[in-house]
């Protein structure tokens, strides 16, 4: 019984009022964070993913075999379409799936449906 502390009427009121600390709490900036455990890197991708994801979507231009292109997301709520960026802004491919990592969409040449597979993970993204 040696760690009891008894608090008269007095204290107990200041540290009511917050004039009075218990403990030292405020000064502890908590346990060190192994960077390198198996958790920070499994965060650190989640939060990669989640920002080429956001950036996808939200329409940044994005480079892939030399050309620019960006996503044009559908006024009525569908996926909408990716196109070219420049001078003559033209559509590339309608989007049919958008997942964590993946794009897939797909667009008609000569009469023939070609599907199209984007990995965001490999995307340049230009600012």
């Amino acid at each position: 019984m040696k760690n009891v502390v008894v608090l008269d009427k007095k204290a107990l009121l200041e540290i009511a009022n917050g004039e009075k600390k218990i403990d030292n709490r405020t000064n502890n900036t908590g346990r060190p964070v192994n960077k390198q455990s198996a958790r920070q890197a499994r965060l650190a991708k989640q939060a990669f993913y989640n920002d080429v994801n956001a950036k996808f979507q939200k329409g940044n231009q994005f480079r892939y075999n030399n050309a620019l292109y960006k996503y044009v997301a559908d006024e009525n709520g569908g996926l909408g379409h990716i196109s070219t960026v420049g001078i003559l802004e033209s559509y590339a491919c309608n989007v049919s799936y958008i997942g964590r990592t993946k794009v897939k969409g797909f667009t008609y040449i000569m009469g023939k449906k070609m599907n199209v597979e984007l990995d965001l993970k490999t995307l340049v993204f230009v600012e």
